[in-house]
């Protein structure tokens, strides 16, 4: 029985250039790429960059076309039109092994049949690595997933948070550049995914190495990411860091996508703008807009009256109230019959009609919605 014992704490040994951040030469480019099935189009003219050492998440319902780039990226599909760079050298013209890319997939896909050991050794051996250097690469990349005491435990007696951290340390014991996570999280229940989310953004800290994450799941998205990738029917969205996209979506599918939104359909006119009974200072160009406005952003006031002039306040019917624990969220109409959604603080079971009050710097103007 071979033994893989944990080797002495040293730093990860991988390339300066995936130490690199923002402002250097992006690790990984994808230029103007668009993939065709048939006479299905599943990715329109995708460009991004990646930035050495980046948790960048791309998002998005199914059918968006994420899984679909990833592929590209990995080599297992070939784009129809554009190019994928890594670190200035063309990538999507090389086979797949030759690509320093792992991938970790949402079914582990772990040999039943092999330890753990074996199984995080298995691609060196195929790739026939010295025999002398498997085993301590596995010792350390069981190491950095906490998996050194399972070494040789197969894996059906392993949990499904432990199997995926061995999915992590046999993609990571190769050494990529870039590691790519399509939904690895999705099998687990939800209190076991928090706990991996977690530890899957300080392992990726601490080594250093490029994550690029699949999922549609907009709460592990925000939990994850330093940007995150929006895609809508093989299109990009919209990319910027969690806060942002959160704080200033561009368009209605997005502040509808990433969380809870009301869209308010108003007209701009000397300075105000008008939506239904609703009026606010505003300084954008005159015309129809619509804008995007965060349930956590309207609160409960006392009194109609008075109240900051760079606000809106109004009264409201109140139509239902649901208890989510520290919060409350309340669905209300407007004097006008605008449905509205609002979230405050818990405190008790509220009066039929309500008095709510919102800052015009919380409204988003967003494109035109024929663009949204």
């Amino acid at each position: 029985m071979k033994t893989y014992a944990k080797p002495p704490a040293k730093e990860w040994d991988h390339d300066a250039s995936t130490t690199a951040r923002a402002g250097a030469d992006p690790l990984l480019e994808v230029r103007h790429v668009a993939k065709r099935f048939g006479g299905r189009e599943v990715l329109r003219d995708i460009s991004l960059d990646v930035a050495s050492g980046e948790f960048l998440t791309i998002l998005g319902e199914s059918g968006s076309g994420k899984t679909t780039l990833l592929r590209l990226i990995a080599g297992f599909e070939q784009p129809s039109n554009g190019e994928i760079w890594m670190s200035g050298e063309r990538l999507d013209t090389q086979p797949p092994y030759r690509r320093r890319v792992n991938t970790v997939f949402q079914s582990y896909a772990l040999f039943p049949h092999l330890t753990v050991a074996e199984n995080v050794a298995y691609g060196m051996r195929v790739q026939g690595v010295p025999r002398a250097e498997i085993p301590p690469r596995v010792a350390e990349a069981l190491a950095m997933v906490k998996m050194s005491a399972s070494a040789e435990t197969p894996p059906a007696r392993l949990s499904g948070g432990m199997q995926q951290r061995v999915a992590l340390a046999r993609a990571l014991v190769n050494r990529p550049k870039l590691l790519l996570l399509d939904e690895p999280l999705s099998a687990l229940d939800a209190n076991l995914r928090r706990q991996m989310q977690t530890e899957l953004k300080a392992l990726q800290r601490e080594i250093g190495i490029t994550f690029l994450f699949v999922t549609h799941d907009q709460d592990e998205a925000m939990a994850l990411s330093d940007r995150i990738a929006l895609l809508r029917a093989g299109a990009l969205e919209q990319i910027a860091s969690p806060r942002e996209i959160y704080n200033s979506p561009t368009s209605a599918y997005t502040a509808q996508f990433i969380g809870q939104t009301n869209l308010l359909t108003a007209q701009v006119s000397g300075g105000t703008a008008r939506a239904g009974c609703l009026l606010w200072p505003c300084a954008a160009p005159e015309g129809p807009a619509t804008f995007s406005l965060r349930p956590e952003h309207i609160r409960l006031v006392d009194g109609a009256s008075g109240g900051n002039p760079a606000s809106c306040r109004f009264r409201a019917k109140l139509e239902n109230q649901t208890f989510c624990g520290s919060t409350d969220m309340l669905e209300i109409v407007s004097p006008d019959g605008q449905h509205l959604r609002v979230r405050v603080p818990s405190r008790g079971i509220l009066e039929d009609e309500v008095d709510l009050e919102f800052s015009a710097k919380d409204c988003v103007r967003l494109r035109d919605a024929g663009s949204s």
